[in-house]
Parts: C-alpha cells; sequence; structure tokens
C-alpha cells in the first residue's frame, strides 16, 4: 500500500511540475511578445492578451504585500504536501490527487514570479465582461476550486474517507 501512496504522490509531483512549466512559458511568451505593446485581440471583443504586472492578489487585492504571498504560499504547500503524502492512491481518490497537484502547480507558478520579479505577471483579459486579467496559474487555482467544491457537494464522501488526515494516536 505504501508504494502506491508513493506512486501517486510521485504522479501528482509530475501534475505540479507540468502545471509549473505551462504557466512560466505562457508568462514567459506574455514577456516577449505583449510587453509594451498593445493589446492583441483573439476574439474581438471578447478575448484578448494584454500584459500586465500585478503587485497584488486576484482582482488587485493587496498590493505590495510580497511577505503575506509568501507566507501563504508555503503554508498552502505545505498542507498541500501533506495531504498529498497521506491520501491513499484508490480510484475514488484519484481526482483529489489530480486537484492536489494543480492547486502546487497554481501556488508555484505564480510564487515564482513573485520572488524573481516582486510581481505576478497577468495577460489573459475576457474583454467582454470586463473580468480583471489572469493568468495560467490562476486558471489552475480556480478550477481547483470549483472542482473541490462540485466533489464536496456533488460527491460521495463520508466523513471516514478524510480518516487519512488524523493524526496517528490521537484520540477522538
Amino acid at each position: 500500500m505504501k508504494h502506491k501512496i508513493e506512486k501517486m504522490f510521485w504522479a501528482d509531483l509530475c501534475i505540479a511540475l507540468l502545471g509549473v512549466l505551462a504557466d512560466q512559458f505562457t508568462k514567459y511568451l506574455a514577456v516577449t511578445c505583449l510587453k509594451d505593446r498593445p493589446a492583441f485581440p483573439l476574439i474581438p471583443g471578447v478575448l484578448e492578451l494584454r500584459y500586465l504586472e500585478n503587485r497584488g492578489a486576484a482582482f488587485g487585492l493587496l498590493q505590495n504585500q510580497k511577505i503575506f504571498f509568501v507566507i501563504m504560499t508555503c503554508l498552502i504547500l505545505a498542507f498541500c504536501l501533506y495531504v498529498l503524502t497521506r491520501m491513499p492512491s484508490g480510484k475514488k481518490y484519484r481526482i483529489w490527487h489530480v486537484t492536489g497537484g494543480l492547486l502546487m502547480a497554481g501556488a508555484l507558478g505564480n510564487f515564482i514570479d513573485r520572488l524573481r520579479l516582486d510581481y505576478v505577471i497577468d495577460f489573459i483579459y475576457i474583454r467582454l465582461i470586463d473580468f480583471p486579467i489572469f493568468n495560467v496559474a490562476d486558471i489552475l487555482i480556480t478550477c481547483v476550486c470549483v472542482i473541490a467544491l462540485i466533489l464536496v457537494f456533488f460527491g460521495r464522501y463520508r466523513e471516514e474517507d478524510f480518516a487519512f488526515l488524523k493524526r496517528k494516536g490521537r484520540e477522538k
């Protein structure tokens, strides 16, 4: 059983690595193709690529709070690693493994930008609804939230399915 858990954990790390590579590559393209240039419409009036240096969080909140973001990201990554190393590898947990890997990818993608640049590179803009500009890491994090909500509300999980999160030797 332990061997299967280790195998799934390596798969989780591969998912995270692929997500980080996709995020960082698209940000590299954004810098080289979009920085100091006008917006590039993909679907005129609907979707465009527009370079932005974001020093805050979603919707521009918490501007210039790098220390806060670094601490929060470290906590999120530590939580993901804790959960993913303890999570069983059974079929009903596979979607949770994937979401854990995607969450780590999204968190790490923006974390790398904050450490390296002091800001996050955003470049995807939905002009139709004037939605805040975002990036691939943000998409990954949003997908994780949606999937987790669907699983929590519509999945067939019981409390005992998550007993693996309890510390061993701990009394109720």
